[in-house]
């Protein structure tokens, strides 16, 4: 068993790229492989900003031999036949007769040996290569091929064997001007790679990848994006603690960050207290988008005017940091600046700018979604219960930050400097508080609003675009979803459900049935992530259109507890079974069994017990759906098990005398009638 090594080295790759790259490459080496019937113990890729690297072991050296037979004509088979079987096999394939019960027949035996694993790579590797699926790719010089960006070397190396390939018409740069293309050559596969271009001298060979790793390490590059991660993490938390501060937790940054340093160097910056008059957000933002810096704060949970910033290159630490500290100061002057421009002016003096900002062609302006929100957000207060002149103030002003200076440099502010604004020219907080909050949720883990003047304008933002882009007919198709309507019916959800709003989504918020069966398929997703099964929602859905999202749900947990119950299981068996006898016996007799049950006509004890719990069933469980308890309804339509256990046991449902029959069909029906008030049991798997 043997080692396969292969890096392709380049300019930086985007850090966004990267971790795709790496699943690509393990994907698609492992379907290379897999198609060459070649098996192997393990795959592991690597990202830094200059290169991707895989690491496979235990590839056997050559394909497995290839030993098979194959059955031909008979013998006494016309000589077109034979000739064609024999043109249709290998030089090599050894032919013999064989007898069977039918006769003889020709039989061809092939033995072939596997292709060596080398050859099998050097004949894929140029292909492999070029067509390597990046989502952005360029061209460069005058050559022709594309990549992520100017490729400029390769590394293939197998059981210590250098691969052979050959790229044409790569950019190549000159030693002395390393920026500046200077000529066309191709690049050859070899065993050489390069390691920071800063703090390493010449490329170097190497001889397998525990070599390769190590020798990197020496040039100054972290082969591995988790350790480059934890270094900087580690690094920047000792920092932080020295200071008294703690780092602002922020994955997707860290992520970023190592993706962008081959040799990561954190250090702490600091930038003027005076800025800190700025909202912290804007702070935040400036530091984490723009400049990739991580921010801090106190033992008080304020933002401190120090900040990490991770460099690329050991050297003069003092001229690094005043260099990245300069940086930021000249950008928090832009934010103190945006800041300072658009409190001089209220919010409501933004307003006319959102006429002439198109939200989609079909649906106006913003000015137009403003008008549409206002309403619905007062129509929805008066549901909840809440001040109707707060929610449509506060829908009034929410989307007036869009046209602030503020967000206009950081649109992934937008909200949080309205609420800012808006506090400031004597707004009530609850106005306040809905601006920022009126995009939320915007995901499975942001908080949720549930303060009712917020509850009232995040509700009425997500219900206007869902009920808009539904009525241009511009729904979500498969993975494609370009106006996010799937995130705004989870927000929905989320807002009434997590609040335990008692809204009917028809009913009183007027959504249409295909609107309705959006919102069941994205409450399955939802609930199914909860542990919800997927055919219950179905089922209680599928009850007289049932459209309270916080008693459907109560009716879903009380339903699954149930069906996971021997009682459940059981009565769900036997209503199964009731509803396929009379379903056959209404196919077979053209008529309908759902007539009232004539108790005069029941002879049998087990028909008049379930006759009698059938009716008891009925009461309970209405009295108890209108009670909202759900967990005694559940109780009352476990009693039906028993008797429908003894009536199926003993009972002949096909009599002979066909009144008995017909009212024992009748019967079965009211099984259905009784189970159905809960849910459509129909729709329950098992």
């Amino acid at each position: 068993m043997a080692e396969l090594l292969l890096e392709l080295f380049s300019e930086e790759i985007p850090a966004r790229m990267q971790s795709r790259a790496e699943a690509d490459l393990s994907r698609l080496l492992t379907a290379m492989f897999k198609d060459a019937n070649l098996s192997f113990d393990s795959i592991k890729t690597y990202s830094t900003p200059r290169r991707i690297t895989a690491v496979v072991d235990g590839l056997p050296l050559s394909q497995p031999d290839i030993c098979e037979e194959k059955r031909g004509p008979s013998i006494n088979a016309p000589e077109q036949a034979i000739a064609g079987f024999k043109r249709s096999l290998p030089e090599h394939a050894l032919i013999e007769h064989v007898e069977e019960k039918k006769g003889t027949f020709l039989f061809a035996k092939i033995e072939a040996e596997g292709q060596k694993t080398v050859e099998l790579i050097e004949a894929k590797l140029q292909e492999f290569i070029l067509n390597f699926p990046w989502s952005k790719s360029m061209r460069w010089g005058s050559g022709q091929n594309k990549w992520v960006r100017p490729l400029h070397s390769i590394i293939c190396l197998f059981d210590g064997i250098k691969i052979n390939t050959t790229l044409f018409n790569i950019w190549r740069h000159s030693t002395d001007t390393p920026l500046v293309p200077t000529d066309i050559k191709n690049i050859r596969s070899s065993n050489k790679t390069q390691g920071h271009r800063f703090l390493a001298g010449d490329s170097f060979e190497v001889t397998d990848f525990a070599d390769y790793q190590a020798k990197l390490r020496v040039a100054k590059v972290v082969l591995d994006p988790a350790e480059r991660r934890e270094m900087i993490k580690e690094k920047a938390e000792k920092l932080a603690a020295d200071k008294g501060l703690t780092l602002v937790d922020d994955p997707a940054l860290l992520a970023e960050v190592a993706g962008l340093v081959e040799w990561p160097v954190p250090m702490m910056g600091q930038f003027d207290k005076a800025f800190l008059e700025v909202p912290s957000e804007a702070l935040v933002s400036e530091m984490k988008h723009h400049q990739k810096y991580f921010a801090m704060r106190d033992a008080k949970g304020n933002l401190s005017p120090h900040f990490i910033f991770v460099a690329n290159i050991e050297g003069d630490a003092e001229l690094i940091r005043s260099g990245n500290e300069r940086v930021l100061g000249a950008r928090l002057s832009d934010a103190k600046f945006f800041w300072d421009q658009d409190r001089a002016k209220k919010l409501d003096e933004f307003l006319p700018a959102l006429k002439d900002i198109v939200f989609h062609d079909k649906l106006g302006t913003v000015a137009d979604k403003v008008a549409r929100v206002e309403k619905l957000a007062g129509e929805i207060a008066a549901l909840i219960g809440c001040d109707q002149k707060q929610a449509k103030r506060a829908a009034e002003l929410a989307k007036a930050d869009l046209v602030s200076g503020m967000v206009g440099e950081f649109p992934d502010l937008q909200g949080v400097m309205g609420s800012y604004y808006a506090a400031q020219q004597g707004e009530a907080a609850e106005v306040a508080q809905a601006i920022r909050e009126h995009y939320s949720p915007k995901g499975p883990n942001d908080a949720c609003p549930s303060e009712p003047v917020s509850i009232a304008l995040a509700l009425a933002e997500k219900i206007d675009v869902l009920t808009g882009f539904f009525a241009i007919d511009e729904k979500p198709t498969g993975s494609k979803d370009p106006f996010a309507l799937r995130r705004a019916a989870l927000g929905v959800i989320r807002l009434i459900t997590e609040n335990g709003l008692r809204l009917g989504l028809q009913k009183d918020l007027g959504f249409s049935d295909d609107l309705m069966a959006f919102f069941a398929d994205r409450l399955k997703v939802q609930q199914k992530e909860k542990g919800m099964r997927h055919d219950i929602i179905d089922a209680v859905f599928a009850r007289s259109g049932e459209d309270d999202l916080v008693r459907l749900l109560s009716q879903v947990s009380a339903l699954q507890s149930f069906v996971e119950t021997d009682d459940g299981e059981n009565l769900l068996a036997a209503y199964k079974r009731a509803g396929n006898i009379v379903r056959i016996e209404e196919k077979k007799d053209k008529t309908s069994y759902a007539s009232e049950v004539k108790e005069s006509q029941l002879s049998e004890r087990q028909e008049k017990d379930l006759f009698a719990a059938l009716a008891k069933v009925n009461v309970e469980v209405e009295a108890k759906l209108a009670e909202e308890n759900y967990q005694e309804v559940m109780v009352a339509i476990a009693s039906l098990r028993a008797p429908l256990d003894d009536f199926f046991e003993d009972v002949i449902v096909n009599s002979e005398d066909k009144a008995t029959r017909v009212n024992r069909l009748n019967l079965l029906s009211r099984i259905k009638l009784e189970c159905d008030l809960v849910a459509d049991f129909s729709k329950i798997e098992g």
